[in-house]
């Protein structure tokens, strides 16, 4: 919004002409999205005790966990309404609404947010404790899947081609495959997140992580001279979903503010399911969704050791892990909870550097 009001007046004062650079709204786009949450989150976390919206502690099917989370109980959740607030209003404040992308990745960010938010309501409702059906839960991600992909796979300029890192020759032309293609990644990265956030900070710190990372990458996608000189793929549109990415970075900072441990609120399915479907359409609009492995690894791995302790049980009665997802594998080992979290962002800092870096070694 401030670039359609600002920019045109430079003529009348020069120093509007910085709405013009990405460089400047992504900083405050960030810096804002920061401030809305710190400022939001006292008044949202009273009103949500104020209506009794907690989180319900006890798993039926994992009793043992109990004693390690039994006094979050009451923890006020659904606080993704918190993040979701400061990312939305803080992208249309400092990003150009003429840009299709932005439309994209928050609407994929709002409809999911929409889908989880229905799921924690179900489970705080006391009408069925485990929430949505997972068939209507997986119907409204492939719904989002599929609008991003049929939006790409029709849009002019838009391209079906699969580009891997390492490598500036390995490229494969998914054709209409691109359509499941994309789906996959989008709802395969929005249920990662979902099972990743069941300690204080734990994903949201994650989320953070990739943040910064899909920003500097949206950037040099959208810079003709960064990406011809780097040998990826110019996205034009590319560069404006910056200020999206920042618009995470800062809002998951503000909302760790008070999800830090101990936490005094809860992201819920509200705000895993969206911030892992927007950072999977980030990572296919601007045509990284191999690199997705890397920087989301800590995702990744928490996703596996679930499909890996379910195979396991299944095909031979042994538990791989004492319990999945991973980071409730170290828990039962007996590590502190500050510390598992602490562990995995350093991985996922660590990965998101290594990601970064994959962009020179070509």
């Amino acid at each position: 919004m401030f670039y359609h009001i600002f920019y045109p007046l430079r003529e009348l004062w020069f120093g509007f002409n910085v709405f013009r650079y990405i460089t400047f709204r992504t900083a405050f786009a960030a810096i804002s999205a920061f401030i809305i949450c710190v400022a939001l989150g006292p008044i949202i976390i009273r009103l949500l005790s104020f209506l009794e919206i907690g989180e319900k502690t006890y798993r039926p099917h994992a009793p043992t966990l109990d004693k390690f989370h039994g006094n979050k109980s009451g923890t006020p959740t659904m606080g993704g309404v918190l993040v979701i607030t400061a990312i939305l209003i803080s992208t249309l404040l400092w990003a150009r609404w003429d840009n299709a992308y932005i439309w994209l990745v928050l609407g994929v960010t709002l409809g999911l947010g929409v889908v989880g938010f229905m799921d924690d309501f179900i489970k705080l409702s006391g009408r069925d404790g485990g929430g949505l059906r997972v068939k209507t839960k997986f119907t409204g991600q492939l719904i989002m899947g599929a609008v991003v992909a049929l939006f790409l796979y029709f849009s002019s300029g838009a391209s079906t081609l699969l580009h891997f890192p390492f490598f500036k020759k390995l490229i494969i032309d998914l054709g209409i495959f691109y359509l499941p293609f994309v789906i996959i990644v989008i709802v395969g990265s929005s249920n990662a997140v979902n099972l990743t956030d069941g300690l204080d900070g734990l994903a949201i710190g994650c989320v953070i992580m990739i943040a910064a990372a899909y920003s500097a990458m949206c950037y040099v996608t959208g810079h003709f001279a960064v990406s011809d000189y780097l040998g990826i793929p110019f996205i034009p549109q590319a560069g404006e979903v910056t200020v999206f990415c920042a618009s995470i970075l800062g809002g998951g900072l503000g909302f760790l503010w008070f999800n830090s441990h101990p936490a005094s609120i809860f992201m819920g399915d509200t705000g895993s399911l969206a911030l892992g479907g927007a950072i999977g359409t980030v990572a296919v609009l601007i045509k990284k969704e191999v690199l997705l492995l890397f920087v989301g690894g800590v995702f990744v791995i928490e996703a596996l050791s679930v499909i890996l302790q379910v195979a396991s049980f299944k095909l031979k009665g042994k538990r791989i892990f004492l319990m999945a997802p991973l980071h409730h594998h170290y828990q039962l080992k007996g590590w502190p909870e500050p510390k598992i979290t602490i562990r995995f962002w350093i991985i996922s800092a660590i990965l998101a550097l290594f990601a970064l870096a994959t962009l020179k070694l070509r």
